[in-house]
């Protein structure tokens, strides 16, 4: 069995240049930093499904307006991919916002909160004993010497 299959090569070589076209090429102001974060071609390489992030502003209209320029230059995009890459037929390109970066930061900082609740529990708790022994008043030394 082959190691790679065409689609996931095609979908690679595919995110690399979107890559580069959308931070070099696409120029419309509207466009915001946009990260390529991955690409699924179907099986037939008609379509590709173009996963992406933003940079800055994630309001759900900022999103959804940078959808919209990606979707109007797919056209142009498309092209220049086939300028650049060998392919008999350029798979169409359908733009998604790509939540998971947003939901793994939020994600990450309920833990971080988390975990910073639980050292102030277990500080707080810590208070007022004696590191050697965990005593409170160090009554132990005093029946130990008795």
């Amino acid at each position: 069995m082959r190691e790679f299959k065409r689609t996931d090569r095609v979908a690679d070589q595919l995110q690399k240049e979107l890559a580069v076209l959308i931070q070099r090429e696409v120029k419309d102001p509207r466009l915001g930093m946009v990260t390529v974060s991955g690409v699924e071609v179907s099986r037939d390489l008609g379509y590709a499904d173009v996963h992406v992030t933003l940079l800055g502003e994630q309001t759900p209209e900022h999103i959804k307006e940078n959808l919209a320029v990606l979707k109007r230059a797919a056209g142009f995009l498309r092209s220049q991919i086939a300028r650049r890459i060998k392919l008999r037929h350029v798979p169409e390109l359908r733009f998604h916002y790509d939540e998971s970066v947003v939901r793994g930061q939020h994600l990450s900082s309920l833990i971080d909160e988390a975990v910073a609740s639980d050292q102030a529990q277990h500080d707080e708790a810590d208070d007022g004993r004696d590191p050697i022994d965990g005593s409170a008043d160090g009554s132990a030394e005093e029946d130990e010497r008795n």
